[in-house]
């Protein structure tokens, strides 16, 4: 029987003005909207202690509480799947996610899932919402997540995320040679036309935040370190797609891979048979729930990721048309 979810949350200037929905699902992030609204329905969802509609409006400093019972999950079985487990004790978990892994069961991947893993790895996760999950990675992106063990770390951790105070850090490799770092600040929302897809969003967008910096640069790929500020579905991708420097290998943002021209056969082939975005969630750093101490961890770079770099590096020492100047890495 999975137990009762008991949260709360304090509307800041972020919200003020927002529907009761539109906020709740602002700082109860690890819930969908519609799951919301029929939780402030129900009364499970309260704002300063009394019933509201979802259409109501809050303001900065009201109180909600929830107080509900999560539906049971009867699709999410354990299954015997392999996790690299980069850290582990009573209150979180730390994974180090392979590319092609989905993180929740869903129609069209109902099992095989990183859920089904971590609920054979420790049975108990199914008491927690989302078996634990407080963020996710994209099918097709490598690295660091975090997920909680117990109802008080799951608490402290969608908090923390609420409040920015987890750092993650990324590796990506983007097509076009960059100049220099810098900073994003651009909403992002659902795509108008593709709603499959995110796109930066003027009206109805959330406010996205990335900080990159060069660390490698090649003649026409560069290298990125990146750091979110803020998680939004997709982020990274659509704002360096945004940038017109979208990742190596992202299908969805990326369009056709763009070339040098005169291209040798291998850089062609490389291209359009990476598998997947070239991007690695590097590292992850929190505040522990138990210990309030800051923990940090590391993630290399998978066999793919790390060969993409190499392969350029090595290709444009080799490849240096007439009049340009030879390459720098960085």
């Amino acid at each position: 029987m999975a137990e009762p979810i008991q949260q709360t949350a304090e509307v800041d200037a972020g919200q003020h003005g927002l529907r009761l929905d539109q906020a709740a699902a602002e700082l109860f992030a690890d819930f969908s909207r519609a799951r919301l609204q029929a939780w402030i329905r129900d009364g499970s969802l309260r704002r300063n202690g009394g019933q509201a509609r979802p259409r109501d409006r809050v303001a900065v400093g009201d109180q909600l509480l929830l107080l509900a019972s999560p539906a049971e999950q009867v699709s999410w079985e354990a299954e015997s799947i392999g996790l690299n487990v980069v850290y582990e004790d009573e209150a979180l978990l730390v994974v180090d996610k392979p590319a092609g892994l989905v993180v929740y069961p869903a129609a069209g991947h109902p099992h095989g899932t990183l859920v089904n893993a971590l609920l054979k790895h420790r049975p108990e996760l199914d008491r927690l919402p989302r078996a634990g999950i407080v963020h996710r990675l994209d099918m097709d992106t490598s690295g660091l997540l975090v997920v909680a063990a117990s109802l008080p770390a799951h608490a402290n951790l969608v908090e923390q995320f609420r409040q920015r105070k987890i750092s993650r850090n990324y590796a990506a490799v983007c097509t076009g040679g960059m100049t220099s770092g810098g900073s994003i600040d651009a909403p992002i929302g659902r795509h108008p036309r593709h709603r499959t897809k995110m796109a930066v969003a003027g009206v109805g967008g959330k406010r996205a935040i990335t900080h990159y910096r060069l660390a490698r640069r090649f003649a026409h790929h560069t290298q990125l370190a990146v750091q979110l500020e803020t998680g939004r579905t997709h982020q990274i991708r659509v704002h360096m797609a945004h940038l017109r420097h979208p990742l190596v290998g992202d299908k969805t943002y990326a369009g056709r891979p763009r070339v040098p021209p005169a291209a040798a056969p291998e850089l062609l082939a490389m291209l359009r048979e990476f598998p997947r975005q070239a991007l690695h969630a590097r590292s992850l750093g929190l505040v522990h729930p138990l210990s309030r101490d800051y923990l940090e961890w590391q993630a290399p770079l998978p066999a793919d990721m790390a060969g993409v770099p190499e392969f350029f590096g090595s290709f444009y020492r080799r490849w240096n048309p007439a009049g340009r100047p030879p390459p720098r890495s960085m």
